[in-house]
């Protein structure tokens, strides 16, 4: 009977920027690397020095979303042997992601051209015919792992990541059902989930004793589909997501709060559309910047809030 030979442990580690796709794909992406063994590293919360180390890499004209994303991914550059950076361009026909996703890995390898060698990449473009599974058991080929070993890493990945968002949908739909002002959060993952510019809202507005509810907690696909009748012509999908998002719950609300991180150019044009489709519900528009101080933007949330509790009679 032969000798049986095991396997030698995967050593490597991949880096996992905490910033943009994260959010959205991080239930995926942990998955999926863990089950194939690979050591995953993710980079810490977002904080002013990782700010600062971003905005110091980016051109002065990138968004603040930009300028964090490349932050942490300078922070992982001395810590992984590998880093992802995913390409993500089109999902069909009028699904397309904004181009900061899909110029994402050439700008990275660009900003940080010395360290070229350990940004990897998948790439989804649906009209290309690019599509997630695929992409991503293409990528672990490169990396030396077998297609069937990656396949069933990927089903159950994508499962646990499916029952994440059904399970996250549920628990805000109840969350619709309590008495006390509710307020809806229209923003993405990426700006509401950070630590640095978009969880303090999110405190805030709990110390102001309402409940924030968020947008990007949604059916997809239902979502999706509310959109096309707002806007027809609207391309972006996460744009979309959250435009359904209003139309499915703008009536379990008594306002809205429109955050994007400056100079967003897809939310510039979709939050004034918001409220010129949505006229019947009180909207505050909020850019976040890079400035440090939080006085202003908690001042126009305690005057939104005033303004809620006194068209409700409870000020």
């Amino acid at each position: 009977m032969g000798k049986i030979i095991e396997k030698e442990p995967d050593t490597r580690s991949l880096g996992i920027p905490r910033a943009m796709l994260y959010y959205r794909y991080r239930i995926l992406w942990k998955n999926f690397f863990d089950e194939l063994g690979l050591n995953i590293k993710i980079s810490p919360p977002t904080n002013r020095e990782i700010l600062q180390q971003g905005t110091a890499a980016a051109m002065d004209e990138a968004c603040l979303s930009t300028k964090i994303y490349l932050g942490h991914v300078q922070s992982l550059l001395k810590q992984c042997d590998l880093i992802l950076v995913p390409r993500i361009a089109s999902f069909g026909h009028q699904r397309v992601m904004c181009t900061k996703f899909q110029a994402l890995y050439d700008l990275t390898c660009n900003t940080f051209p010395e360290y070229k060698e350990k940004f990897i990449s998948y790439n989804i473009d649906i009209p290309e015919k690019k599509e997630e599974e695929g992409a991503l058991l293409d990528l672990t080929a490169r990396l030396g792992f077998s297609r069937k070993a990656a396949k069933n890493a990927y089903k159950q990945a994508k499962k646990a990541e499916q029952e994440d968002l059904k399970q996250r949908c549920r628990t805000q739909e109840r969350l619709y059902q309590r008495k006390e002002i509710k307020l809806l959060l229209v923003a993405h993952s990426y700006v509401l989930d950070d630590p640095y510019i978009g969880r303090p809202v999110i405190d805030y507005l709990r110390e102001l004793g309402v409940l924030p509810l968020r947008a990007d907690v949604v059916d997809r696909k239902d979502a999706l589909k509310q959109s096309l009748r707002i806007s027809p012509t609207l391309k972006w999908e996460f744009s979309r997501e959250l435009v359904g998002s209003v139309a499915i719950n703008k009536d379990k609300v008594d306002g809205i709060i429109l955050m994007s991180a400056f100079p967003c150019g897809p939310d510039a044009m979709v939050n004034e559309m918001i409220p010129y489709k949505f006229p019947d519900i009180p909207t505050l528009k909020l850019v976040l910047d890079d400035q440090s101080g939080t006085a202003g933007v908690e001042t126009r949330l305690e005057s939104f809030v005033d303004i809620i509790r006194m068209k409700k009679g409870v000020l």
